[in-house]
């Protein structure tokens, strides 16, 4: 299952801020990774909730939110490392 990205807030200025070679393997990593299989690749659920969730994806903290029903991923945090 392939689903759509989306960033939010913090997460959106986070991303405009890597160098552009940086954002577009972070990208790739993304759709690769959270963006077919947002419950696998190490993700881990945060304060027990199975569709709010942390995971490290090309070099950055990931905090994201799955809305299976409609398709979306939604990051909310992202934390260069």
């Amino acid at each position: 299952m392939v689903l759509r990205l989306a960033y939010a807030g913090q997460a959106e200025s986070a991303r405009r801020q890597m160098a552009a070679g940086r954002r577009s393997r972070f990208d790739a990593a993304m759709a690769g990774t959270v963006g077919r299989a947002p419950y696998a690749h190490g993700s881990t659920p945060i304060k027990g909730e199975r569709d709010y969730r942390e995971a490290t994806v090309s070099g950055a903290i990931v905090v994201y939110y799955v809305s299976a029903g409609v398709r979306t991923v939604t990051a909310v945090q992202l934390n260069n490392l």
